[in-house]
């Protein structure tokens, strides 16, 4: 139970702005996190992408289709990746790196059995 009525009002005044201090420390740290989970939500596409470009390329290899045709594929799923490939025994490996508005670059490996050849 309080007192005395001008007590209760000076405890009032003092706590005035507080909650503009919390709410400015808040908010930058609110965006910040958003900023990061959605760099995250990016990077994953791209990788994403990047595994079924591979595996676009590694499979037309192994139908027997052309360097060209394999990189056109590539670059459909992927726009601006470069592709590399490379015969390991009875499979067509194909490597894509591409490296999107992300800060680091994306990099993954398909292999295809060669029954085409």
């Amino acid at each position: 139970m309080v007192s005395d009525p001008s007590d209760l009002s000076g405890r009032l005044r003092e706590d005035a702005g507080s909650v503009t201090a919390e709410f400015a420390v808040l908010v930058p740290a609110v965006l910040t996190v958003l900023a990061l989970c959605l760099g995250a939500v990016q990077s994953t596409s791209l990788q994403v992408r990047a595994v079924d470009a591979a595996a676009d390329g590694a499979r037309s290899l192994a139908r027997g289709d052309d360097a060209a045709t394999a990189a056109g594929r590539v670059g459909r799923v992927l726009p601006g990746a470069a592709m590399s490939s490379a015969q390991d025994g009875d499979f067509v490996c194909v490597t894509v790196s591409a490296t999107g508005s992300a800060w680091f670059p994306v990099e993954a490996r398909s292999c295809a059995v060669s029954g085409g050849r």
